[in-house]
């Protein structure tokens, strides 16, 4: 659909007639906020960057302002657009701290992430591969596709406790390296976005308690009854497009895993 094409009213486009197909209704603001997220995606506004007015938005795609106010308000809520005060609307990005954790839920039992500080990250190995059949289905990729596997752990107050395994599909992370990720201080997912232009925009998690094996008791210094978090996370991108599969493996005894639900 083109913004010329879009219906002047803020009414839902039916289509059939007579004899024909049922109406397909569509709010005229989920249109909007569609051909918004087209933009976003063909990178036509960068992370960072403030997108048109809501005045400008309605002129373009010939709808009221009150249209596109109610298709931001929705990117908003999905932390996909930011709002400021008396400046704008921005593309969200994971250089912005508010943003940096939305996917890190595991927090201290004492004091607050910022008393915390910064994890300490240990680059275990990162390496290339063909997918196996279980990470292709993952990331929708075909088994023997290229793709980039990563194993860091993270330390807080110089002790290991989280351990995570990464997938990456080859091609959107072409040139990523152990090296790269061991320079980059920041919140991986804020490398992705501004080195290889890939934005993660909502994730999938599911959650169980584990037993670790050998290999990962070395590396988190845990004996082989400690229970684990077990997190499987997969991190999908514009048009729900799957670029991470990620598991990692929680140390509890002193930190937690904090979810809001509203």
């Amino acid at each position: 659909m083109t913004p010329s094409s879009l219906p002047l009213a803020d009414t839902p486009a039916e289509s059939g007639g007579p004899g024909g197909a049922a109406p397909a209704f569509s709010p005229l603001y989920q249109q909007i906020k569609g051909l918004i997220l087209q933009s976003l995606q063909s990178g036509e506004w960068k992370p960072g960057e403030a997108i048109p007015s809501e005045m400008d938005l309605a002129a373009r795609y010939r709808v009221s302002q009150g249209t596109v106010r109610k298709a931001i308000d929705e990117l908003a809520a999905e932390h996909l657009l930011v709002r400021r005060q008396g400046k704008g609307t921005f593309v969200a990005t994971h250089a912005e701290q508010h943003v940096q954790y939305r996917f890190l839920r595991l927090m201290p039992d004492q004091g607050d992430r910022q008393s915390e500080g910064p994890a300490e990250r240990n680059i275990i190995d990162c390496k290339r591969l063909r997918a196996p059949a279980e990470i292709a289905r993952a990331l929708a990729l075909r088994t023997g596709d290229s793709v980039l596997q990563a194993r860091r752990v993270l330390s807080f107050a110089g002790r290991p406790t989280i351990l995570e395994d990464l997938w990456l599909p080859g091609t959107p992370f072409k040139g990523l390296t152990a090296e790269r990720l061991s320079q980059h201080h920041g919140h991986m997912y804020e490398l992705f976005e501004t080195e290889f232009g890939v934005r993660m925009v909502r994730a999938e998690e599911k959650i169980r308690a584990v037993l670790p094996d050998a290999a990962q008791c070395a590396l988190l210094k845990v004996g082989k009854n400690t229970p684990l978090l077990s997190v499987e996370r997969i991190a999908y991108t514009y048009n729900d497009a799957p670029m991470e599969l990620r598991r990692g493996l929680y140390l509890t005894d002193t930190h937690h895993y904090r979810n809001v639900l509203s």
